[in-house]
């Protein structure tokens, strides 16, 4: 299982990315995630909804009521220009962390890993 400080600091550019998308409800999101990570991300309802009413309040999300095929009531969730524009400076800053961290996995020349 991985961290909870990074399952923290990783959920709104994945949330951010998975609606680049198309719109999405909190089920499907949680789904998403699950699948991308192969299981090692398990988020749940109680740990989701809060980062979305946040991102929601930032401006970076709109959400709306509406029922689905099946007749359920449900919140469907969908990115903004600024929640667009935010996704790509998280896309930035997260490649170069993971730039940053792949020098330091790969051994260094002349030195000892």
């Amino acid at each position: 299982m991985i961290v909870r400080a990074l399952v923290a600091a990783s959920t709104k550019p994945m949330i951010l990315a998975i609606l680049r998308h198309g719109e999405n409800y909190g089920y499907q999101i949680i789904q998403s995630v699950r699948e991308a990570s192969g299981g090692q991300l398990d988020w749940s309802e109680p740990m989701l909804y809060p980062v979305l009413h946040r991102m929601e309040r930032d401006g970076l999300i709109r959400s709306q009521w509406r029922t689905s095929d099946r007749g359920r009531l449900r919140k469907y969730f969908r990115l903004t220009e600024l929640g667009l524009a935010e996704l790509d400076r998280e896309k930035s800053q997260w490649l170069t962390v993971h730039a940053a961290l792949s020098r330091f996995w790969d051994p260094l020349p002349g030195i000892r890993g």
